[in-house]
């Protein structure tokens, strides 16, 4: 169980972007262009906020 809490600790922001990317790409294939063009920024974000964050830490 300690191994699945660090796991998810550490790679919480990839799974997020990674979900951001599916909902995304599922406006995109729903014809919802505005949407999906909007909502791809999020996964960039989540990402570089991450890393930030990170730094800033140590």
């Amino acid at each position: 169980m300690q191994l699945f809490k660090n796991f998810i600790y550490k790679w919480y922001p990839v799974l997020l972007a990674f979900v951001c990317l599916l909902y995304s790409v599922g406006l995109g294939l729903l014809g919802r262009t505005d949407e999906a063009i909007y909502t791809a920024h999020w996964p960039g974000t989540i990402l570089l906020f991450a890393l930030t964050i990170r730094q800033r830490r140590k």
